[in-house]
C-alpha cells in the first residue's frame, strides 16, 4: 500500500453545467457560472471529494486566467484555498478564448502584443494576490496550452508565427524571471482544437523549441518542459509511454494531465483521429507502466486531472466521474510498485514478451481489485 504523499490537481473547468453546442448545456444546472464560482468550485472539491480519497492523497487547484481567476477574484480563490489547505497548482493564460489568429504567435501585432500582455498578467496574478496559495515546496506550474497557436492556411506565415512563438515565449520567460523564478514552464502540445493545424503539435517540438530558445535567446531550460498530456498523445496516434520517457530524459516533464482518451482500454471509445475526449484516468496496462517509468525517475510534481464529465452526466455522477479518476491512478501506482522491473528486464533480454504481456496483464487485474477496494471505501 503506497504511503508517499502523492499530489493531485484539479480543474476549474471541470465543473462546469454542460458544454452546449451539440451537447446539453444545463445538464448539470448548480454548476452553472451564477451557481457555482471558481472558489466556489475549491470548496465544492473540499466537500464532495476530498473525503472519498486516501489521506496520503493532497489535492490542488488548477485555472485559466482571466476567465477563471483574474484580479477580481484571485483572492477569494486564495482564501478558499486556504481554508481548505489545498494549493495553487497551476495557472495558465486563456489566451484561447480571446485571440482567434495565433495569439503570441499571431502574424498580427497588435493581437500578438495582447496576447503578450495576458501572458505577463497571468504571472503577476501567481506572484501577486495567488503567491501565499503555493504548496511550501511545490510551485505552480506556469502551463501554455498552444490552443491559440493555430493556423488553417499553408502559407510562408507559419515560418514568421514560429519565430513570433519563440520571441514571444522568451519575453515571458524574462518577465517571469524577474517575478522570482519559481514557476515551472510546461507546454502543453495537441495536434488540434481550436485550429486544424498547431505550432508545437507533439511532445518532441516542445521539448525542441526550449533547447531552441536557450540557443537563441539564452533562456536556461532549468523548470522548463511540457505537460505531459496523456489524451493528446493518444490523439495524434504517438505512443504516451514513449514521449513520457523522451520528457524524462531531457528533464522536461513539469507537468502532468493523466486523463485519457479511452480507446486503449478495450471498453471506451476514442483515440487517433476523434476529437479531444477528455475520459478520466484509466486502469490500463499502459499506464501502470507509465506510474512505474514516474516512480523510477523520482517524479513528486502535481498530476492533474484534465477532464470532463460525460453530457449526460448529473452533479454527483460527474463528482464520481473525477473520484475515479485520481483512484485509478493510485491504483496504476500501486500496482506499478509491484512490478518486478529485474524479471522483466531479463524476460526482455530472453525476448519472452509473451511472459511480459503476462506480468502486465496482472498487474492490470491487480490494480482493478485495489481500484474496487478502495472505491468502496470512499
Amino acid at each position: 500500500m503506497a504511503t508517499t504523499t502523492q499530489y493531485h490537481s484539479l480543474c476549474r473547468w471541470t465543473f462546469n453545467a454542460g458544454k452546449g453546442g451539440f451537447l446539453p448545456a444545463n445538464v448539470r444546472p448548480s454548476w452553472s457560472a451564477s451557481e457555482l464560482d471558481s472558489a466556489g468550485v475549491v470548496r465544492l472539491i473540499k466537500k464532495e471529494i476530498a473525503p472519498r480519497l486516501p489521506e496520503h492523497i493532497k489535492l490542488g487547484y488548477e485555472v485559466h486566467y482571466d476567465t477563471e481567476v483574474n484580479e477580481g477574484n484571485a483572492q477569494a480563490i486564495a482564501d478558499a484555498l486556504g481554508e481548505t489547505g489545498m494549493h495553487l497548482a497551476m495557472i495558465t493564460p486563456g489566451g484561447h478564448s480571446h485571440f482567434a489568429f495565433g495569439g503570441i504567435a499571431s502574424p498580427d501585432p497588435s493581437e500578438r502584443a495582447a496576447a503578450r500582455a495576458l501572458g505577463e498578467r497571468t504571472v503577476d496574478l501567481a506572484y501577486g494576490t495567488l503567491r501565499g496559495a503555493w504548496h511550501p515546496e511545490i510551485a505552480p506550474s506556469l502551463v501554455l496550452w498552444n490552443g491559440s497557436w493555430g493556423y488553417d492556411l499553408a502559407s510562408l506565415a507559419i515560418k514568421e508565427m514560429y519565430q513570433h512563438l519563440k520571441e514571444s515565449l522568451a519575453g515571458l520567460c524574462r518577465h517571469e524571471a524577474a517575478a522570482g523564478g519559481e514557476l515551472h514552464f510546461a507546454i502543453e502540445p495537441k495536434p488540434n482544437e481550436g485550429h486544424p493545424a498547431m505550432l508545437l503539435a507533439t511532445v518532441a517540438s516542445a521539448i525542441l523549441i526550449w533547447r531552441k530558445l536557450e540557443d537563441e535567446f539564452g533562456i536556461s531550460r532549468a523548470k522548463k518542459g511540457v505537460n505531459k498530456e496523456f489524451g493528446h498523445s493518444e490523439m495524434i496516434g504517438l505512443d504516451h509511454v514513449y514521449d513520457s520517457i523522451e520528457e524524462l530524459d531531457h528533464d522536461a516533464m513539469q507537468h502532468v494531465h493523466l486523463n485519457s482518451q479511452g480507446y486503449n482500454d478495450g471498453i471506451l471509445m476514442g483515440g487517433p483521429g476523434k476529437f479531444d475526449i477528455d475520459f478520466g484516468t484509466r486502469i490500463n496496462g499502459m499506464n501502470i507502466i507509465i506510474a512505474a517509468v514516474l516512480q523510477d525517475a523520482g517524479y513528486s510534481r502535481w498530476l492533474g486531472h484534465d477532464m470532463q464529465p460525460r453530457p449526460y452526466d448529473n452533479e454527483q455522477q460527474a463528482v464520481d466521474r473525477v473520484v475515479r479518476s485520481i483512484l485509478s491512478w493510485e491504483a496504476c501506482h500501486q500496482a506499478a510498485m509491484k512490478l518486478d522491473r529485474g524479471e522483466m528486464s531479463r524476460l526482455m533480454q530472453q525476448r519472452e514478451t509473451a511472459s511480459v504481456e503476462d506480468m502486465i496483464r496482472g498487474l492490470v487485474a491487480e490494480a482493478q481489485k485495489t481500484f474496487d477496494t478502495i472505491l468502496k471505501k470512499s
